[in-house]
């Protein structure tokens, strides 16, 4: 493939890709070609190394964990039990929706294309440039969340075994470490990250085993039933419980994110029509059940609540990890969280470079010859890679000086994403008949499903740029729609100026 974004595009690849030629190729190269791209990137994946990507990014044991403070004090237990519950379904929805147009349109371009495929063509680039670019968001927010969220249990454990005072300024640097650490894996192991991966899965099923076992059976006192499924906690400062129930669930939601990934590793994977799909759905139920056993695990071996919420460590699930363990127990199962949140670190890099090369690939990013080079010898987008890791390193500085900045960057991680996830299945409402899947879809289920995916991220987009601490100050400040609305401004002022003019224009491969 050339450098040049404006013969990078589908127009210029070739028009066979009609959506009725799904079930058509017989090769994944053949699809993608019809699709309008060549092959470039080397197909090592598997249908489980696809699934293995997707489920290390949700990560329960990164997520879940790193959110698990922000749930203790926006809900508490209640929130944290029944919010999983519901979000995981909600989630499970929009997977399913997302997954029927991934078997359609298999191409790490992800949900752009879907939406440049499925829009009107008048207004097709256009839905495509603003999707792309929400999901260029998203997918940065979720990278600095997660290694943030490594960071800061990277930091408590360093406390707890050599007294390392843990600040702002420290964390930040952590932060930076593990980035530059994903950024090296990323481009000279590429086949230890492919093989990390696959070990990941199991490393997140026996560590959630191993840690709610230990839970259950070594401490002599647990919480009762009705502290954890009943049992609201509110110390956001605001007065109105139905808000804080809420603004909580972002810590469900916060951790079901990036399951998109199984998309982007298409162009990656073999039977990608098949594969990728059932990568992203069994993903979002296989973290669903692991998260629900992991977190009824740690709410029932919580004991002084107060005094676990503001541990010295920063990180509560540390503290109660050495309070019903003791320090060997306790340190010893903390560095198996840490391990799950750097694989999940390792994969979201993996994940966000796959698809700022496919974006970039399409001329969509400032500099986009560089973005989309590929390594000869790796045959991986090395400098998306440093992109991915850079932006991410960016995102997470407020913390300098904004105590509530890990909660924002969790916010515009499900903002971007969200959006970027449900436009597609918008669009393919309404294309209704006219829309030809692929070999894995919902059959006369679809519909149902894409109106009530709609429906939730309408809802939880809405939430997550609200408020998340009373008083407002500028310490306190939820900066999500600052970030989300500096991206969208910038996309829309490009769109504008020059991107209207030549972004996939005149082509849909029809």
């Amino acid at each position: 493939m050339t450098n040049d974004a404006s013969t990078n595009s589908p127009e210029k690849q070739g028009s066979a890709g009609a959506e009725g030629s799904a079930g058509v190729a017989t090769t994944d190269e053949e699809r993608l070609a019809q699709l309008g791209y060549k092959q470039v990137l080397a197909r090592r994946m598997s249908a489980f190394s696809n699934y293995a990507v997707s489920f290390t990014i949700i990560s329960v044991l990164s997520g879940c964990l790193t959110m698990y403070a922000y749930g203790m004090k926006t809900g508490g237990p209640a929130l944290i039990t029944w919010g999983w519950v519901a979000v995981g379904l909600m989630t499970l929805v929009v997977g399913l929706a997302m997954a029927e147009i991934c078997s359609a349109y298999p191409t790490s371009a992800g949900l752009y294309f879907w939406a440049h495929r499925l829009a009107p063509p008048r207004s097709a680039a256009a839905w495509a440039w603003f999707t792309g670019w929400f999901n260029v968001l998203g997918q940065i927010a979720v990278t600095a969340g997660v290694d943030f969220g490594a960071a800061s249990f990277l930091g408590a454990y360093l406390n707890l075994q050599f007294g390392f005072e843990v600040t702002p300024a420290r964390t930040i640097l952590l932060f930076a470490a593990i980035l530059l650490l994903h950024g090296l894996l990323n481009t000279f192991g590429v086949r230890i990250v492919a093989l990390l991966n696959s070990v990941s899965v199991w490393w997140h099923v026996l560590g959630v085993v191993a840690i709610v076992a230990a839970l259950l059976f070594v401490p002599d006192t647990h919480q009762s039933t009705s502290f954890v499924f009943t049992r609201f906690v509110n110390e956001t400062g605001f007065t109105n419980g139905v808000y804080v129930v809420l603004i909580g669930l972002l810590m469900a939601q916060y951790t079901f994110t990036g399951y998109d990934a199984s998309a982007h590793m298409t162009e990656e994977t073999h039977d990608a029509s098949t594969a990728g799909p059932r990568g992203i759905v069994r993903s979002i139920w296989t973290s669903w059940i692991a998260g629900f056993v992991l977190l009824l695990g740690f709410t029932y071996a919580i004991g002084s609540y107060d005094t676990q919420l503001d541990s010295a460590t920063g990180a509560p699930p540390a503290q109660i990890l050495l309070d019903s363990l003791g320090e060997t127990g306790g340190k010893l199962l903390l560095l198996v969280v840490i391990g799950a949140q750097l694989f999940c670190g390792m994969a979201s890099v993996t994940a966000n470079s796959r698809m700022i090369y496919a974006f970039s690939r399409d001329g969509a990013l400032p500099f986009s010859r560089l973005w989309h080079t590929v390594s000869p010898r790796t045959r991986t987008p090395v400098a998306a890679v440093w992109l991915a890791a850079g932006a991410a390193l960016v995102l997470g500085l407020p913390y300098l000086i904004n105590v509530t900045a890990y909660a924002a960057v969790t916010s515009i991680a499900v903002i971007g994403l969200y959006i970027a996830y449900v436009i597609p299945t918008l669009l393919r409402l309404f294309r209704g008949d006219a829309f030809t899947p692929g070999p894995w879809h919902l059959g006369r289920w679809s519909r149902p499903v894409g109106i009530v995916a709609v429906a939730w991220v309408t809802v939880i987009t809405v939430l997550f740029m609200l408020p998340q601490v009373s008083p407002v100050t500028w310490e306190t400040f939820n900066y999500a729609p600052l970030a989300v609305l500096a991206v969208l401004g910038f996309a829309t002022a490009w769109w504008l100026a020059s991107a209207r003019h030549w972004f996939l224009r005149g082509v849909r491969g029809e």
